[in-house]
């Protein structure tokens, strides 16, 4: 069986929500989120894909509201970088 490998970042594994979409998630909805965002992050981590960690992570682990980033989530709270 051939294997291919595939370059991936934090992007491609990460949800994004508009401020709008966010606003229409509930409080049940929102912790789903957080635990699987956090939860990929570990497995990336996991397998050997070291990056800076991002602040959208850093902000989940804190159980913040990732709208305080200023240009949302993921614009600018990860660093670009695929593995």
């Amino acid at each position: 069986m051939k294997q291919s490998q595939a370059s991936v970042s934090f992007k491609d594994v990460a949800v994004e929500f508009t401020q709008e979409e966010w606003k229409l998630l509930g409080p049940a909805q929102r912790t789903l989120y957080r635990d699987v965002l956090l939860e990929n992050y570990s497995h990336l981590v996991s397998v050997g894909y070291c990056f800076t960690k991002p602040e959208l992570i850093f902000m989940l682990e804190q159980e913040e509201n990732p709208w305080l980033l200023e240009e949302g989530f993921l614009n600018r709270s990860y660093t670009e970088q695929s593995y």
